[in-house]
């Protein structure tokens, strides 16, 4: 099934966050790190149910895949065929906001 697949402005905010971080120390590498996590949520537009529940929720529609060590957290919705990337969270600030 083909879903839509969207960035909340938290989800964009957070990406370029993460760039900027990783770009401090090694600019090549944020930048592919940037692209790989893209890619990696790419996934969502065809398998929209291929992250588990995120548990701290434990929401059938918020859902999560992991990058290591962020996690991919993002709201899917059946009936309209969207998904929205909700935040990308870094596994050791807790649970994710969404």
């Amino acid at each position: 099934m083909a879903c839509r697949l969207i960035w909340s402005p938290a989800a964009r905010d957070d990406l370029h966050e993460i760039v900027r971080f990783i770009a401090r120390d090694n600019p090549q590498r944020a930048e592919s790190f940037g692209y790989e996590l893209m890619r990696r949520a790419d996934i969502l537009h065809d398998h929209p149910e291929a992250g588990r529940i995120v548990p701290e929720y434990r929401n059938p529609r918020i859902r999560e895949i992991i990058y290591s060590p962020y996690r991919i957290v993002y709201r899917f919705d059946i009936g309209r065929q969207l998904v929205e990337i909700a935040r990308v969270w870094h596994a050791a600030r807790g649970t994710p906001l969404v």
